[in-house]
């Protein structure tokens, strides 16, 4: 597919749709969640929360396969990330509330961005895409911040080394791993929710376009 005046908002929609499932799936996947959570140590709201990146972003590339499958060169793709995670930035700070309704309608704001990372929550529903309101295609004004301080995870990491911050969440699936009882137990640690346990109820059912987000017992807890 040509770069051009009227592909790239073609590419930008799509990545941003995939960026939603890739966001998600690093949400509810432990194993992808030990990537993520990085983005989420912080105790802090703000600016700074959006320069938290992994350091394995290896398990992202995979849900952008459809656009290279479709023509789209990956450097294209790889800009596209760039402009959504640029986008970003912005929105990762309490100082800005609401926006104007039809702003907040297309876009993915603080306010929204904020609501899903409510202090010390388990789950929470909201949009996960990147730069628009929805990565479903189900737009919707962006939810209200939620009261108290922004948490990013139940269970703080009580550490600044950027080493362990970065890795912490694999070596609580390694302990985990070692601890289970059979096999089926390994593979729900690895590649069922974070916080699952054998022999728990699943959690409930998200609607449509939300996060369902938890916390491994054995570290950190997501609620964003």
């Amino acid at each position: 597919m040509p770069v051009l005046w009227w592909t790239v908002p073609l590419m930008l929609l799509a990545q941003d749709f995939l960026y939603y499932w890739q966001h998600r799936g690093h949400h509810v996947v432990r194993l992808l969640w030990a990537c993520h959570v990085v983005h989420h140590s912080s105790r802090r709201f703000n600016l700074t929360t959006a320069l938290r990146q992994p350091w394995t972003g290896a398990t992202s590339w995979p849900f952008y396969l459809p656009m290279i499958a479709l023509g789209v060169h990956p450097a294209a793709v790889a800009l596209c990330s760039s402009v959504n995670l640029v986008y970003q930035f912005w929105i990762h700070t309490e100082r800005v509330d609401r926006l104007p309704r039809p702003f907040e309608y297309l876009f993915n704001t603080p306010p929204t961005t904020a609501s899903t990372t409510p202090p010390r929550a388990a789950t929470w529903t909201g949009t996960s895409a990147g730069c628009s309101s929805s990565g479903t295609g189900r737009s919707a004004p962006g939810p209200a911040r939620p009261s108290g301080p922004s948490t990013a995870l139940t269970k703080n990491i009580e550490t600044y080394n950027p080493l362990r911050v970065a890795t912490h969440e694999y070596a609580a699936i390694a302990r985990d791993l070692r601890a289970a009882s059979d096999w089926r137990e390994r593979a729900g640690r690895v590649f069922r929710g974070p916080g699952w346990q054998p022999g728990l109820p699943p959690p409930p059912a998200p609607e449509a376009g939300p996060v369902v987000e938890g916390g491994p017992v054995a570290a950190a807890e997501p609620a964003a």
